[in-house]
């Protein structure tokens, strides 16, 4: 192997491994909702793009520092989440298992149509931090805004973590994924732990929308279903309801993504990520840690 070839490899690992972070918290967002309401939400990556926006429009109209456009986002992906609950499944019969999945599917073409039309389809200039900054090992070099990305997502990871195993809302809500019946019998409002669970996946859809737009250093409408599909992607591989497994997913397809770039170029990459997706759906369609037992 050429040696200019593998520092080249090398390098694409490292940067798809920072950037798949960000997947990570889209397929985390997406393993919650399933996890707690057993539905997939597929306005999810509508919402996270939709609160990004939130934060630029933020910047637009005050001069805030880029730490706060990337709170605001998250915030505002958070209260559209809770619209999307609202609109897409709280009312929605659960004798019609398919009426929730329509809907969001409806909700998706809507918050896309509307981003498109509020920002007249083009993209504009997103803020990062440590655009300037790197860190050289060698012959391999890391970009500071990388770096910071890869920060802020591991930092929600954790956060998102101590929420689910330290405190009693995490309790709630791990009480209605296993037994939703039993849960509601204890006296554990479901309807809440189901609503904080949309707030909290759409503050990580936000983290992960804005953290991609920093990392590119623009905002454009087309994220929306690149986050969408990306994320669908991480959580079959993971496994559909397995928070590790997101995580294992998306930086797996994160450096997938980097290496098939850097093999085929950027018009064929997705080309060989969706490749990726159809060779587990064969070969292990529970995904690494997918469970297989259902519901008692």
């Amino acid at each position: 192997m050429d040696y200019y070839f593998f520092i080249d490899l090398i390098q694409s690992l490292v940067d798809g491994l920072l950037f798949g972070t960000t997947y990570a918290l889209i397929g985390i967002g997406f393993t919650l909702i399933f996890g707690v309401m057993r539905k997939l939400n597929l306005a999810y990556g509508a919402a996270a793009l939709a609160g990004t926006y939130v934060g630029l429009a933020a910047a637009f109209v005050t001069p805030l520092p880029p730490i706060l456009v990337f709170f605001v986002s998250a915030l505002g992906s958070g209260i559209i989440g809770y619209i999307v609950y609202l609109g897409c499944f709280r009312y929605t019969p659960s004798s019609h298992p398919m009426a929730a999945l329509l809907a969001s599917v409806g909700m998706l073409l809507f918050i896309d149509e509307l981003v498109i039309h509020l920002s007249h389809g083009m993209p504009y200039p997103y803020p990062s931090v440590l655009r300037n900054a790197e860190i050289t090992l060698g012959e391999i070099w890391i970009r500071g805004d990388m770096l910071f990305v890869f920060g802020i997502c591991v930092l929600a990871m954790v956060i998102l973590y101590w929420l689910l195993y330290r405190t009693s809302l995490g309790l709630a809500t791990r009480a209605v994924s296993q037994q939703p019946r039993a849960a509601q019998l204890c006296g554990i409002p479901t309807g809440q732990v189901n609503a904080l669970t949309f707030v909290i996946s759409g503050v990580l859809g936000g983290t992960a929308g804005a953290m991609t737009a920093a990392a590119v250093g623009v905002l454009s409408p087309i994220i929306a279903m690149s986050l969408t599909t990306k994320g669908l992607i991480v959580v079959v591989i993971g496994g559909l309801g397995s928070i590790p497994g997101a995580i294992i997913g998306g930086l797996m397809v994160g450096a997938a993504e980097n290496v098939f770039q850097l093999l085929r170029g950027v018009t064929e990459r997705d080309i060989y990520v969706m490749l990726l997706l159809f060779i587990f759906l064969t070969l292990r369609p529970g995904g690494l840690f997918g469970n297989t037992e259902g519901r008692d």
